[in-house]
């Protein structure tokens, strides 16, 4: 029998790497960067804001001996994408991990919603999606690998029992189902595109105190009778982009507390 050989460990490892990360200023996305910088990765950190969230970011990453550059880039502009990938590679290497987690969420029921409310949610959530995985895949493609992770939610897949956010859903739907396209144009060609889809996560936006009674039914409604943490989506972001998910591209990965299993 031939020798079998593994190093479980290694496959999580992301040294060497370099990896672009939108929404890193706040939230889920801030989170991820900082674990992929603990895995080894170089990282640079994408949002619009130019507010301290992106300079926490760096500083930690910068403690794990890692590097970092800020780039403040609007998601709906294709320019500023191309713009942030060109300068990631120049500065820090060869691009071959990406994660698109920049995005927004309201509420308005179907009937009352403005026609500029439903259109500014599709430009970030879906296009700003489209164009980032754009920009990425092209230096990927040319460098004969990589791997994307987009954020996408729970609420892609079930409409959210009480919550009156139809444009919302409608993005992320269409955010898992774009993600498995790409899988497939670019899967012979070394990119694996997957997503994942929390459910209820306790980010700075479900964490305000005026969502105090929302908040109390999302745990309620969650099977393990919780919300989730934002570090709860750094595992799944790691596996996804590390190759011990090789052999993974075009999943959904519901990391929902068990909430669609209802």
């Amino acid at each position: 029998m031939a020798a079998i050989t593994l190093n479980a460990p290694k496959l999580f490892d992301l040294g060497g790497r370099v990896a672009l990360v939108t929404g890193a200023g706040s939230g889920i996305g801030q989170r991820i960067a900082m674990g992929l910088a603990q895995c080894g990765a170089d990282i640079a950190l994408v949002d619009r804001r130019t507010d301290d969230g992106l300079a926490a970011t760096a500083e930690f990453i910068a403690g794990t001996g890692r590097r970092s550059l800020q780039v403040v880039a609007d998601v709906t502009s294709a320019e500023a994408l191309v713009a942030a990938v060109e300068r990631t590679e120049r500065e820090l290497g060869p691009l071959s991990l990406a994660v698109n987690a920049a995005g927004i969420a309201n509420a308005c029921p179907a009937e009352a919603m403005a026609e500029s409310q439903f259109q500014t949610m599709m430009d970030i959530n879906l296009k700003g999606v489209f164009l980032s995985c754009q920009a990425e895949a092209r230096a990927m493609l040319r460098n004969g690998r990589g791997s994307i992770v987009n954020i996408a939610s729970m609420s892609g897949v079930i409409v959210n029992r009480g919550l009156m956010q139809s444009h919302y859903n409608a993005s992320k739907a269409a955010v898992i189902h774009m993600s498995k396209s790409m899988a497939m144009e670019w899967v012979g060609r070394g990119v694996r595109v997957n997503t994942i889809s929390p459910g209820y996560t306790a980010t700075p936006m479900n964490t305000r105190p005026e969502m105090v009674h929302q908040t109390k039914l999302f745990e309620e409604q969650t099977p393990m009778q919780r919300m989730a943490t934002v570090d709860e989506m750094v595992g799944p972001a790691i596996f996804l982009l590390s190759d011990a998910a090789s052999f993974m591209t075009g999943v959904d990965l519901l990391v929902d507390g068990g909430f669609c299993c209802w």
